[in-house]
């Protein structure tokens, strides 16, 4: 595939997760046990470490994609969790969404467990903090569902491979939704790598369509009252009001409360996850995009998630970070029954560029300028639907991977 270089920037929409949380140890892991050895010395097994907020704000983001990559595993190996011989120990260390953690737990991956993988993680803060390490100790990170743009742009290194779509894909979704000649936008966004990453991207996509970006408004991540933020968008009497967050604290019932749409004001975003749509009652009918709704993707992999999720986890569908992690598992699998188990990570690097691997929400291909990994998004509006008590997001059309390919930014 040609990998075109045009300019755009996205947004990472609400949900997508990208800091806060947790605690992390490593008894709360696993799809097989870690070993008494405490490193990878036997040639039968390939250790993988996947860092996630296990705990806190973004716990369930973390949870989501523990999920995902477990069943990830057992469907790449056909329930064996072997590939080419090997068995796949998988190590989990909660991040609590504080950088700082995150590089400790990292390095007790790599120094005492000697993983071959990294994996993680919840946050942009999280990961960018950890993907220097990857470098350093020379093991492949598979980067999920962290967001920021910088990851595979300026902080890039070699090591780092993204299944996560990155902000600059979701801003080319978002911006197709209400960008045109001469429409007026407001962002609200996290005062974080997150939020200021996302809009940046996002403003320059809507730009590009000729939209005019009237004011950037940022909020504390941890903000509960978002009065004064939301005070500034309707002051700015924009025709839209472009929301880019993630976690726990959304600022939804406020927009409702302050009647930002009686004034006259559109209200676009990423559709979340399935917790944070129950706050969305006041937005149906919205047009904006996702990145991932349970019954949107037509294809065997999700399917076969669907399935599985609801037998093992007692009727619930999987959730917006469920495929990433399952997607993360896959290309891992996927590019070990390459090496024939082999993990060298120069061998790993030459296999995995330019790979094409299927997951739930179809193909996907790591690019080879900068390892981020191709995708679809979805178009969609937020709908009623009976026996559904949040608003449910319903496909307007599949946006492909050529349509949502970001710019390369680590050159």
């Amino acid at each position: 595939m040609a990998w075109k270089r045009y300019g755009a920037g996205v947004l990472m929409a609400l949900l997508v997760a990208v800091f806060m949380v947790g605690c992390g140890n490593n008894e709360e892991a696993s799809g097989t046990e870690a070993d008494s050895g405490g490193g990878n010395e036997s040639k039968g097994t390939v250790k993988v470490g996947v860092l996630a907020s296990l705990t806190g704000a973004l716990e369930s983001y973390g949870d989501q994609t523990k999920k995902g990559f477990e069943l990830g595993i057992d469907y790449a190996t056909d329930g064996t969790g072997e590939v080419a011989g090997k068995k796949i120990e998988i190590i989990y260390e909660d991040t609590e969404t504080d950088p700082k953690v995150a590089r400790q737990k990292a390095l007790k991956l790599l120094e005492e467990d000697k993983v071959d993988f990294l994996v993680g993680s919840s946050s942009s803060g999280d990961t960018l903090a950890v993907t220097p390490l990857a470098e350093e100790y020379e093991k492949i990170m598979v980067v999920e569902p962290a967001v920021a743009d910088s990851i595979t742009g300026s902080e890039f290194n070699k090591y780092i491979f993204r299944t996560a779509r990155n902000s600059s894909q979701d801003a080319v979704a978002g911006a197709a939704a209400i960008a045109k000649e001469g429409v007026k936008i407001v962002t609200l966004a996290p005062d974080n790598s997150f939020g200021r990453d996302g809009v940046e991207a996002f403003a320059t996509a809507a730009k590009d369509l000729g939209a005019d970006i009237v004011h950037e408004e940022y909020a504390d991540p941890a903000a509960t009252d978002f009065t004064a933020n939301i005070q500034k968008v309707i002051n700015s009497k924009p025709d839209y009001l472009f929301v880019i967050w993630a976690g726990a604290n959304s600022p939804w019932n406020q927009i409702a409360d302050m009647k930002v749409q009686d004034q006259g004001i559109k209200i676009s975003t990423g559709a979340p996850d399935i917790a944070a749509l129950a706050t969305m009652k006041p937005l149906v009918g919205m047009e904006g995009f996702t990145v991932y709704y349970h019954d949107l993707p037509d294809n065997e992999v999700n399917d076969w998630l669907v399935e599985e999720h609801k037998k093992r986890f007692d009727g619930a569908v999987p959730d917006l970070f469920t495929p990433g992690g399952m997607s993360a598992a896959i290309s891992i699998v996927e590019a070990l029954k390459k090496t024939e188990g082999d993990a060298d990570s120069a061998k790993l690097i030459d296999t995995m560029e330019g790979m094409s691997f299927e997951t739930p929400k179809g193909t996907m291909t790591f690019r080879p300028e900068d390892h981020q990994a191709m995708q679809s998004l979805y178009a969609i509006t937020l709908e009623e639907k009976d026996g559904v008590d949040y608003p449910v997001p319903v496909l307007k059309r599949e946006l492909t991977p050529e349509e949502t390919e970001p710019p390369i930014l680590n050159q």
